[in-house]
């Protein structure tokens, strides 16, 4: 993940739902996405994740560029076209209910 992209994440922080997704990760195979809203700089994003069950969680960027289907074949990809935006506004587009922060 570029620099610039990395310094622009908030800390880790417990932000509200009506935060701003910096970053999108999606898997073209599965179907999951996970919107990274804060990063602690290293490896651990937290976010909304959408998949089996759609939640609030920790996820690491090191987990996500290792996760592969194949030597040089990654399963999940960044979305190098997304623009920040508020995650309400994302999930709303794509007709997903979210949960709220536990």
């Amino acid at each position: 993940m570029p620099k610039e992209i990395r310094n622009k994440i908030p800390q880790l922080q417990n932000a509200a739902k009506d935060s701003t997704v910096w970053v999108k990760f999606f898997s073209p195979y599965s179907g999951w996405t996970w919107y990274a809203t804060e990063f602690d700089g290293e490896d651990t994003f937290f976010g909304y994740v959408t998949g089996f069950a759609n939640e609030w969680g920790y996820f690491s960027l090191k987990e996500l560029e290792e996760t592969t289907l194949g030597p040089d074949l990654p399963a999940i990809e960044r979305d190098c076209s997304f623009t920040p935006q508020p995650l309400i506004n994302l999930l709303e587009k794509a007709g997903i209910t979210y949960g709220t922060r536990g």
